[in-house]
Parts: structure tokens; sequence; C-alpha cells
């Protein structure tokens, strides 16, 4: 053995040992998790019991709270907000995690708690798919809080669950997309996706992956400006990651009118990003008007360049996403249904969208988002 390959074989032993580690703290932090959950879901039932009966009077939770501060020096996470968002975790998610069971002190034994560390786990897995399971004992107390705080209906809460738990979304980054509106905006955009992409999972990630609207807020270009297309992808170019940051996860940036040659001919794709959960290239083409079917083929032809000049053997085939200022959904449906690369199309709101009259608030709102995150990261 050769004094390269004797090193290259240490490094191998290396990096397996690194892994070794990383998945060990990875399945230590998510059994801490799923007994934090169990813990918290556990207190917040048997608040919930015990307030929603009467049998506790008024302010109780504030005085509990403060004998467990007494008691506990150094307790952390047993505020009295924080006690109350226990027991609103727990009758949230009780009818899907306990359809069979009411938060009553009937049910309770006499003088304590359950908050067995594998009573989340346990119950989630009794009733939801292993996936999901796995999914709801991922995300932290602070996100499921804000989760149920935002979202109204059950298949709403999955999905930010599940985009959590898949892609670790940070508290912060929650917020962004819970602001963004996600759910509701993705997945909506017209597209031939399921007639195009043969794999169904692939095809329903593409879904996921792109909104039916882009607010590109932070552009500086006035309605009384005169401007085209070029502009704007341009000014997305110079503050790209705002841009990916609209877009969501997954996208890296390529480059902006990104030049193609065919048979000697220049031809320039506005944007082009590479798509890690898609593992494919992205073309977003602008038009500064309103949505016209014509403008479809143009884009299928830099999809069909991307794919035989640009696409690697390995990576699945292009996507085209056309984003126009206004668009009629039954005429783009339409439009995309005869072409045989997947493609979708979305409008897209430049800052000149906000009315004037609330252009003037826009500090103060952000200054008043900022007091607001400090204040829930101090609690």
């Amino acid at each position: 053995m050769d004094n390269d390959q004797g090193l290259r074989r240490f490094a191998q032993d290396v990096q397996k040992i690194k892994n070794a580690i990383l998945q060990s703290r990875y399945r230590s932090a998510s059994n801490a998790n799923a007994n934090l959950l169990s813990l918290y879901y556990g207190v917040g039932r048997y608040i919930s019991a015990n307030t929603r009966s009467g049998k506790w009077g008024t302010g109780a939770i504030e005085m509990i709270s403060e004998q467990l501060q007494g008691e506990i020096p150094g307790l952390k996470g047993f505020s009295p907000s924080n006690m109350k968002n226990m027991r609103i975790f727990a009758e949230e998610w009780a009818s899907e995690l306990e359809p069979n069971r009411q938060l009553t002190t009937a049910d309770l034994p006499a003088n304590s708690i359950e908050v067995d560390a594998s009573l989340i786990r346990q119950t989630v897995s009794a009733e939801l798919d292993e996936i999901k399971s796995l999914a709801f004992c991922r995300v932290g107390f602070s996100h499921h809080r804000e989760i149920l705080r935002k979202c109204n209906s059950s298949a709403e809460r999955w999905y930010y669950v599940m985009r959590c738990a898949d892609e670790f979304w940070s508290f912060r980054s929650l917020k962004d997309h819970l602001l963004a509106d996600e759910y509701v905006k993705y997945g909506s955009l017209p597209n031939n996706f399921s007639l195009t992409i043969p794999d169904e999972k692939t095809a329903a990630i593409a879904l996921r992956s792109f909104k039916d609207e882009y607010l590109i807020d932070y552009i500086d270009i006035k309605e009384s400006d005169f401007y085209d297309e070029r502009d704007v992808d341009s000014a997305i170019a110079a503050n790209v990651k705002k841009f990916i940051m609209i877009a969501g996860d997954g996208f890296a940036f390529i480059g902006n009118q990104y030049r193609l040659f065919v048979d000697s001919e220049e031809f320039f794709v506005d944007l082009l990003f590479f798509n890690r959960n898609l593992d494919c290239l992205v073309a977003f083409e602008l038009k500064k008007d309103k949505f016209r079917p014509a403008d479809l083929g143009q884009l299928s032809f830099y999809l069909t360049a991307l794919d035989k000049y640009i696409r690697k053997p390995d990576e699945n085939y292009s996507i085209g996403i056309l984003l126009c200022q206004e668009l009629n959904k039954t005429v783009v449906e339409l439009a995309v249904r005869d072409y045989n690369k997947p493609l979708g199309v979305a409008t897209y709101r430049l800052g000149t969208g906000i009315p004037d009259p609330y252009k003037s608030l826009i500090p103060l709102i952000d200054g008043v988002q900022q007091i607001v995150s400090e204040g829930e990261a101090e609690g």
C-alpha cells in the first residue's frame, strides 16, 4: 500500500468516525426534543383539565409559575405565558394525537401528570404515519407554538411542521415563511408538471417549490420610471440573496442574462438557478406585461438548449418559470398543456405595488417586528 493510498484510507476512516459522531448528536438532540415535547404536552394537558373545568381559580397559572421558579432555581420555560402555550399545544393537537380522549380531570390519574418520556412519540406513532410522527418530534416547541399561533387548519399546520422538519428551518426562517403565507401560495401556480415530469414524487416537489406570486419589494423602481425586463433581472441579480429567500429553499444562483450558444447564435436566459431539491436547472424568464401564450415558446426553447448544452447527464431535466405582472389562469392552463417541457407561470410584484399611504409605515413596522422578536427571544 503506497503512502497516498494510506492517507486516503485514513481520511475515509476519519470521515466515518465524524459521521458517526454527528449522527449520534442528531439522535440525542431529536430524543431530547421529543422528551421536552412530551413534558410540555403532559403539563399542558394537566393545566387544561384543571383550568377549563374551573378546579383552579383565577391566577392559578401565575402562582404555580412563581412557586416553581422558587423551588427549582434557574428553571426556564415555565413562565406563565409559556405554560399557557403548553395548554394551547395540548388542546390544539389533542384531537389528532388522542382523538378518543377528552382533556378532563376525570381522565387523568389523581394528583399526577402523564409526562412519560415516550408519551409524545408513542401517541403520535399510534395515530399518525411514521413520516408525520418523526417530523412532529423533530420540530421544536417554539416552532410548534408559532405554527399553532398562525395556522388555522390541520392541513396548514402539517405543511409547516413537515417543512420545518425536512429543511431544518430556524425559528426566524419559519416566521418568514409564515409571513409569506406559503401554504396558500406554494403549489398553486398554473403548470404542466404532472404531464411533463415522469416521476410523481419529483413532480410533487416541483409543485411545492414555486409560488404563484413573488413580491420583489426591494427593487428601487418607481411606477413613473421607464424600465424593461433587463432592469428587473439585473436588480434581482444585485440582490440575489433576497430573491433566494423569497424563492425558497434549495436554490443556488448561476447567473443573470445567462448566455447560450446554439449554432453560433446567442440567446440569453434572464435568471438561471440550480435547485438542489429538484436536482435540475431552473430558468426564470421575466415579462413586464400581461401573460402572452407566445412567451412560453421562447422559454421552452431555452429549456431545450439548457438540457442539450448545459445539463449534466445525472441531472433532471430543466424547469422553466415565466414571471409576468398579470395573468389569466384559465388562459395559462390551456397554454402550458401542449408543451412537453416542465413550465409554470407566476406573477411578480415590485415595491411599487405598495400603496403610497402605507410606504411611510414600513420603517415603523420593521421596528415593531424587531422589538417583538427580541421580546420573544427573551421569553
